[in-house]
């Protein structure tokens, strides 16, 4: 994959997330579908609430209370904070932080002598997450422009890196690990929730750069591409563990193409030595 295309798939997807963006600025708590679903944009004709769609993912009924409106987009595939095992006074960034819903639930658990970053590339969802930030009164969380790939953030300054269905977004991945190691304390964790390949996707599927990279799915690498980029990238202890439950939400991304025979979502954990 050369330059070019990378842009290419990088452009693409802020724009697909520029949209979700602005489009559910008015709506904040009515969903079309899910954002890991090529159609959370393009389909309007069947609105779902973003609170059903998050707690299918694993949020409790207190977490989706507990962060401002407009924070939770009905995005990701996993809750990342709840596996992060977040202590008060950590240093928090969140890799596409979009509207904030993780960066808010992280805030809680660090308190006020602990920080949140949320980096996000779009600047429409960074718009949206500094708003949600001032409305929700969230002193300890900071919103930054950037791309994952290249972390607005100084070299070991974090104790814990979350994300939620973004690493497969990225079509340089091992550089997006390398950075996350960069940033990492000694010692720091790697906590996300993220959908990984548990068989070769059709060529239909892992070509169309248009809606299914995008929409989390023809970006997805394989447990054992994951487990290499990591240790590549430094990290040890590492751990991806498939949520077979996933399936059910997976199956209504695309009805009819059989998707959960391709995808799960992980829990991917991994330690800065």
């Amino acid at each position: 994959m050369n330059e070019l295309t990378h842009d290419e798939i990088r452009q693409n997807v802020r724009q697909r997330y520029r949209q979700i963006a602005v489009q559910n600025a008015s709506e904040p708590n009515a969903a079309e579908s899910s954002c890991c679903s090529p159609n959370a944009v393009a389909c309007c004709s069947t609105p779902t609430d973003f609170k059903e769609i998050s707690a299918g993912l694993g949020y409790s009924g207190e977490e989706l209370n507990a962060v401002p409106d407009g924070a939770n987009l009905g995005l990701g595939c996993g809750n990342p904070q709840a596996i992060a095992q977040l202590a008060p006074g950590e240093v928090v960034v969140d890799l596409g932080s979009g509207g904030g819903f993780d960066c808010f639930l992280a805030s809680r658990q660090v308190g006020d002598s602990g920080k949140v970053i949320g980096v996000d590339m779009t600047p429409e969802m960074v718009s949206r997450a500094r708003q949600n930030a001032l409305k929700g009164g969230f002193a300890n969380v900071d919103f930054r422009l950037g791309e994952i790939e290249h972390l607005p953030v100084a070299d070991q300054s974090v104790d814990v890196i979350i994300s939620n269905c973004v690493v497969n977004l990225s079509p340089d991945k091992e550089q997006v690990f390398r950075e996350a190691y960069r940033v990492l304390l000694p010692g720091g964790r790697l906590a996300i929730s993220d959908v990984v390949t548990t068989a070769e996707l059709p060529p239909e599927i892992k070509n169309d750069l248009e809606d299914l990279y995008a929409g989390c799915i023809s970006g997805a690498s394989s447990i054992p591409e994951l487990e290499k980029m990591l240790a590549q990238s430094g990290f040890t202890n590492i751990s991806i563990l498939p949520k077979d439950e996933s399936k059910t939400f997976i199956k209504e991304w695309i009805p009819g193409i059989k998707l959960e025979e391709y995808l799960v979502s992980a829990v991917i954990q991994a330690v800065k030595a």
